[in-house]
Formats: structure tokens, sequence, C-alpha cells
């Protein structure tokens, strides 16, 4: 009896021995108000800002994610239904700031603003997070923005270029053509080792539908990721997308790649940040939105860059589009966004209604990278367009006077008449920088002065079909990015070459 006592008593003092107590600490808190996806919590005191926060609800945990930072309160935004939170709910502390899954997983996908699936592929094989805030990389790290963004699209590539790092604004009234510029630049890095990401803030799902067919059909989802905060989705989902499309950027930045990001749009973005605010209580400024709203886009634009030697040498090259109500670009967010990126590229509704498009204003647009984002050749033929375009608008408006006009002003009145011709492009067809390079050679050089104005275009499509037959001239410009004799004389002999087979086009 006593052997069995002696035993049970050895075994417990082993136990008790080997007991390791594992205290959990957490700060715990109340929800005591939640309405259209904010909620105010009491007694998260040790709460952090962008801390995901669990709200334990009838429905299970639900994410937030603290936002406001009182002394006695954390406001916080649902990430997702809030229908099942109610007040007197749990909240609990994480200690993790928010985050998103990157990698090269994402590529050829549609997530939404959390990193979710949401094309029925499959989840996401996904091990690595990167914070949704960050601070954007110093002034030291940077290295000047020299190599070009080829969108595609005439008017841009000429006249407003885009180099690699750049944050270039696209801005206009709605349904002007915003979202097809940055379709085509999408489109037009296929085989240029640019990844691109376009996150789509607040628009109708059955467009993004439409936009992601039309990227499958040119073969562009294989390096593209779609970012998608729907119109539908609650406001704090549009909030964070553009933050979380950043990060998915910024995975590609670090391993010292080149990275193409649309935001479409930031106006329904500073809406709902806007809508956010005045539900925290946030004192409303001018069109009630926060103070802090020019803050809201320069510390998402800033992590835009082109990183040095040392640091990579990757980039994110940014997109913004912003909409605009009556052409008005003196508007509260416009000027922001206008003040904050390296220029913009200016819409105008009067050239789209006129068949001008992509209807970009030449006056208007400005980038202040400039001929730096340009090839040598590229640089050579197009340096005096934008003058020109702009004169020929100045010009135009002039000679509807009926005035008697000198022999210099009708000739550049018929040289801008052919120069707007060719600026005109179908949607979804971008041209390649050689095609371009030889059509501008053509127009400064003459090669179209004898073209009837109405057969531009189709003396333009013939010269692209004659070249992709008859390539020297293409493949010299490609190899050599510059225009020097050589180069100059096969444009010269393919031009010549071309017209000689196209003398019904001539008068």
């Amino acid at each position: 009896m006593s052997n069995t006592k002696d035993f049970i008593v050895e075994q417990i003092k082993s136990q008790i021995a080997d007991f390791k107590a594992e205290v959990e600490e957490s700060s715990v808190g109340r929800v005591l108000k939640i309405s259209d996806g904010i909620a105010l919590v009491s007694g998260l005191t040790e709460a952090m800002m962008s801390e995901i926060l669990l709200f334990k609800s009838a429905h299970g945990e639900i994410a937030g994610v603290a936002l406001n930072l009182e002394e006695n309160l954390v406001g916080a935004i649902i990430m997702g239904e809030f229908d099942g939170i109610k007040e007197g709910d749990e909240v609990v502390c994480t200690k993790r700031i928010l985050s998103v899954p990157v990698g090269e997983a994402l590529v050829g996908r549609v997530v939404n603003p959390l990193g979710e699936a949401m094309d029925g592929k499959g989840a996401l094989d996904t091990k690595e997070f990167y914070p949704v805030e960050k601070i954007a990389p110093g002034v030291i790290t940077r290295a000047s923005v020299n190599e070009p963004v080829q969108t595609g699209i005439k008017a841009i590539d000429s006249m407003i270029p885009i180099g690699r790092g750049q944050r270039e604004l696209i801005i206009g009234d709605r349904q002007i053509g915003k979202t097809a510029i940055a379709i085509d630049a999408i489109i037009n890095q296929k085989g240029q080792n640019m990844k691109c990401i376009y996150v789509a803030i607040g628009q109708k799902e059955s467009k993004v539908a439409d936009i992601v067919r039309k990227l499958e059909a040119a073969g562009a989802m294989e390096y593209t990721t779609i970012v998608l905060a729907g119109a539908s989705n609650p406001a704090a989902l549009l909030y964070i997308a553009p933050y979380a499309g950043c990060a998915m950027a910024e995975y590609f930045l670090d391993k010292g790649e080149d990275v193409l990001i649309i935001y479409d749009d930031l106006s329904k973005h500073a809406v709902s940040y806007r809508e956010i605010s005045l539900l925290l209580r946030r004192p409303p400024g001018r069109e009630a939105y926060p103070g802090d709203v020019f803050y809201l886009h320069s510390r998402l634009l800033e992590r835009a860059c082109k990183l040095n030697k040392e640091e990579g040498g990757g980039s994110i090259t940014a997109l913004p589009i912003i909409e605009t109500q009556a052409g008005d670009i003196s508007a509260y967010i416009p000027t922001n966004v206008i003040s904050i990126t390296d220029g913009q590229i200016f819409l105008e509704p009067d050239m789209f209604y006129k068949g001008n498009r992509p209807a970009v204003n030449a006056g208007l647009s400005v980038s202040r990278v400039g001929s730096s984002a340009q090839i040598k050749a590229m640089k050579k033929v197009a340096g005096k367009m934008r003058l020109e375009a702009a004169q020929f608008r100045e010009l135009a408006a002039f000679a509807q006077f009926g005035s008697d006009l000198d022999e210099e002003t009708s000739r550049k009145l018929e040289r801008g008449k052919r120069l707007y011709e060719i600026l005109k492009q179908d949607q979804y067809q971008p041209l390649s920088v050689d095609k371009q390079v030889i059509i501008y050679y053509a127009l400064i050089n003459k090669y179209i002065d004898d073209v009837p104005v109405e057969k531009v275009r189709e003396f333009e499509a013939n010269l692209y079909k004659y070249l992709d037959v008859n390539n020297e001239a293409s493949k010299a410009i490609l190899e050599k990015k510059e225009l020097d004799a050589d180069v100059e004389e096969k444009i010269k002999t393919a031009l010549s070459n071309y017209k000689e087979t196209l003398d019904y086009l001539v008068k």
C-alpha cells in the first residue's frame, strides 16, 4: 500500500517539476459603436496604427484595421461583412500590421485588396507578406529616370514620354479613354521585361471582367496582376486597395525588376477615404475631405521610384488616373495629384468627340522627365512634334476667321492636319517604337506631304504591313536605338520603295 502511495507522490512531484505555465498576454477591448463598416472600440490602449484587430462576433472572427488612435477610443475599419458585429463584442489586438501576400504566384491572377483570389482558379500559394503601408525609398537610394516605358501610344511616346520610375498622371472627364490608355500600356509591355499591376478602385466588376478578357486575348495576363476593389465593396477595401497593389509591386522592386502599376482611379479612392474619415468624426476641410487628403496620395505615389544599382536597380512606374468634372483640372483632388506627380496626360473631351483618339491635349500635357526617357532615334524625330501640335491648334483657330493666309502658315496647317491624322490610334493596338520612328521620320521629311489628309491613315496602315515584310529599317532602329547615317539610309530606302508601290495614294 505504501509503495503505491509513494509511486503516486513521485508522479505528482515529477509533473509539477516539468510544468511550465504558458502565459499569453493580449490586449482586449469592447465594441462601443458599429455602423457602416466603422467600429469605435474601448479598452485597446496598446493598439498600433494600421494594426489588425480581431472582432469576435456571432459569425466568427472578423478582421479590422486600427485607423484612429484616440485617448480612450480606437476607430477601426472592418475588412469585410460587419453585419454580425454588435455593441459589446470582444476585440483583440494581434500585434500584426496589415500585410498582403506577395510573390510570383499573384502574376496572372485577379485578387482583392487582401490578396485573396477572386478568379476561381484556386487559392494562392504565397509564403511572403509585405506591409500595406511602407515609407518610400529615400533620395540617396534613388537613381535618375532615363529608361523609357514604351506605351505603344504614338501621342504619348513622342510628346509626353514616360520613364521607368516615373509617376505620370492620366487625367480627364469620364468615358474619354483614360483606362484605354492604361490598358494599351499594359499590352505593349509584352516582351519588355516589365511586370504590370492594375488596381481597380470602385470600378464596376463587369468593366474589370471585360479588361481581363482583353488582356488575356492579347497575352498580357501572363505578366499582369489585377487588384479589384469593386464598386459594391465596402469603403475600407477601396481605401487600402492602392496601398496593397503597391506592396505587391515592391516585392518585384526588391528583386531588381521593373513594374508598371495603374491606379484606376484615385478620385474614387479619395471619396472612399472621405467617407471613412467622416464616419470616424475627423474634422472635414475643403469639399468635406479631411485635412490629410494630400498625404493620402503623396505617401502612395512617392513609393514609385527608380532605385540605384546598389539597391538592385528595380523600378516602379505609376500611372494614377484622376476623373475631372467638365474638364476642371483646378479642382481639389486633381490639383493635389498634379503637384505630386512628374507630369500629366490631359485628355480633352472636344478632341475625343471630334474623333482625335486618344484625345491627348499636347498643350496641357507635360512630362517632367522629358526626352531623357526616349531612345535617341525617337528623340531626334519627335523633338519638334509637341510644339507643332500645339501651334497647329492655335493656327487652326485663327484660320477659322477666313483670313488670307501666307504660304508658311498654310504649310504649317497642312502639316498639322497630317500630324493629327498620324496621332490617331485605335484602342488595344499599341505600336512598336521602331514603326513610330519611321512614320514620324516620314512626316518631318515630307514623305506624306503629297498624300491627301483623308488617305493618311490608309497610307500609314499599309506602311506598317510593308515594314512587317521588309524589316531591315525596323531591325536597325531596335538594335542601335539611334538615328545614325546607316539607320537613316535604311529608313529612306524603305519609305522610297514603299511609296513606289502606292502611287494610287499620291495626288
